[in-house]
């Protein structure tokens, strides 16, 4: 099976005062109702993110990033691992957003943050104070969603 991933994108959001090089890996098989990126269900979307693909996409955005985010990918752990170490072997933080509630230790290891929990539309996502999902800085074990808590709005569940 190959390691699909769309073209990347330089994010601002996904991981709090970061600047990350997005990869969104195709294959997802959590399949999350409501799901805002079901383009990434399909494996055979996108093309191959070999090391040497991926090690481009490192160079060229290098001195503008700090982190290399990874929407999806556990399901191919060997493939993701060899792309966490590298990034980190440059000086890159690393984080994976899953919809799993948990991440295979032998990935956890390599990463500096991790997104869990599956999408739920009635309890939105890391913005809304009552989410399922957690943002974690596992340097330190600490939940970092109120970083994406927006002071003085309201937040309704769908």
């Amino acid at each position: 099976m190959t390691f699909n991933s769309l073209p990347p994108t330089i994010v601002f959001q996904e991981v709090p005062n970061e600047i990350s090089l997005c990869f969104s890996i195709t294959g997802c098989q959590v399949g999350c109702k409501g799901c805002h990126s079901t383009e990434l269900w399909n494996k055979n979307s996108g093309e191959p993110l070999t090391n040497t693909k991926f090690q481009h996409w490192i160079n060229k955005y290098q001195t503008l990033i700090s982190t290399v985010l990874f929407m999806g990918g556990e399901w191919q752990k060997e493939h993701l691992i060899e792309k966490l170490i590298w990034a980190k072997q440059q000086g890159l933080k690393t984080c994976l957003y899953t919809g799993e509630n948990f991440v295979d230790d032998e990935i956890s290891k390599h990463l500096s943050y991790v997104k869990i929990g599956k999408w739920d539309p009635s309890k939105g996502g890391l913005n809304n104070p009552d989410t399922n999902q957690k943002f974690i800085d596992l340097a330190t074990g600490n939940t970092l969603n109120h970083l994406f808590i927006k002071k003085g709005i309201q937040h309704v569940a769908a």
